[in-house]
């Protein structure tokens, strides 16, 4: 009789391991954790401010880290005057010559029209003088040389007053006005790398790590914050081979959670079409049993406020 019920207990045990043992098959093991937003350097400076604390709820556009911007503000500040420059030198050839330029060039015209008339009585009195033999002919091409260059300067005089008059050229416009937009284009270029100097949040999401110190030196591309996406987090599981087949994108699934009671229902959002590692040999059925998918689970909005880090079980769906 002794025998009898040792053997029925035995039964019992062996029943309930076999039980035990068979819903692990169906279980895909993982933790909890949610998307992360690594935000990098965009120069080798030195942090100047900290102003969010680690674990910190922040709004996108929130100052996370500030490095040292006096450089890039020379070069914007550099920028601007170049931009004013350009600007300054269309507006003078669109606007023209002033007045009193203008009216400098027809008072040379004047002068020279007279200095011309001069010449030309000079002239005149000279052949006329070299015609009785009342004087060398010296003198007469000294008089015909004085009212050449009075003819010059009269022409150049009027060239001047027509350069003051008919404003620039059309080529000269567009070429200020390529200048223009390029100081523009510079200038924009310098305020957009000073405003990469402020390291900001680009969503809403809970600042989970800073590596770096104030006084600290950065490297272009190095990581320097760390944010953790606000919303509910997933679980990150290894579904085992011999369910892959079963399982779809958007299937539903029982997740438990340490330290909860009744389990949540999640969605899945991702399988690996790809196994977590590749044989480089031909697998048997046992072999293969042993591969793993990653997949993820997405819980609820109201398990939004559970840590990351947690370890899960995922009820896999069985036949």
């Amino acid at each position: 009789m002794k025998l009898c019920a040792n053997l029925y207990f035995l039964f019992v045990f062996l029943f309930a391991l076999t039980a035990c043992s068979d819903r692990d098959n169906h279980l895909a093991l993982g933790t909890l954790e949610r998307d992360r937003i690594i935000l990098k350097a965009t120069a080798a400076e030195i942090i100047t401010q900290l102003p969010v604390t680690e674990g910190t709820l922040v709004a996108q556009g929130d100052l996370l880290l500030q490095l040292d911007d006096r450089r890039q503000q020379a070069l914007v500040a550099s920028a601007k005057a170049s931009l004013e420059s350009a600007q300054a030198n269309l507006t003078k050839l669109q606007n023209g010559n002033r007045p009193e330029d203008i009216a400098a060039a027809r008072s040379q015209v004047q002068g020279a029209d007279a200095q011309l008339v001069e010449a030309q009585k000079t002239f005149d009195r000279a052949q006329t003088l070299v015609a009785r033999k009342l004087a060398g002919a010296a003198e007469l091409d000294s008089a015909r040389a004085k009212r050449d260059s009075a003819q010059a300067n009269l022409d150049n005089a009027h060239e001047n007053l027509l350069l003051q008059t008919n404003g620039a050229r059309e080529e000269d416009l567009k070429q200020a006005e390529a200048q223009v937009a390029l100081a523009k284009a510079g200038l924009e270029l310098e305020q957009y790398n000073l405003s990469e100097l402020s390291i900001r949040a680009t969503r809403r999401a809970r600042l989970d790590h800073l590596p770096k110190h104030v006084g600290e030196r950065t490297s272009v591309g190095e990581a320097v914050v760390t944010l953790l996406d606000d919303g509910a987090p997933y679980a990150r599981i290894y579904v085992p081979e011999t369910h892959r087949v079963n399982l779809k994108t958007g299937a539903q699934l029982q997740v438990h959670i340490d330290g909860l009671a009744e389990p949540q229902t999640g969605k899945l959002r991702w399988i690996s079409q790809d196994a977590a590692f590749t044989p480089y040999f031909a697998l048997n059925s046992t072999d293969r049993a042993r591969l793993m998918y990653l997949a993820e689970v997405q819980l609820p909005d109201s398990a939004n406020e559970l840590p990351s880090g947690l370890p899960v079980q995922v009820e896999l769906p069985h036949d």
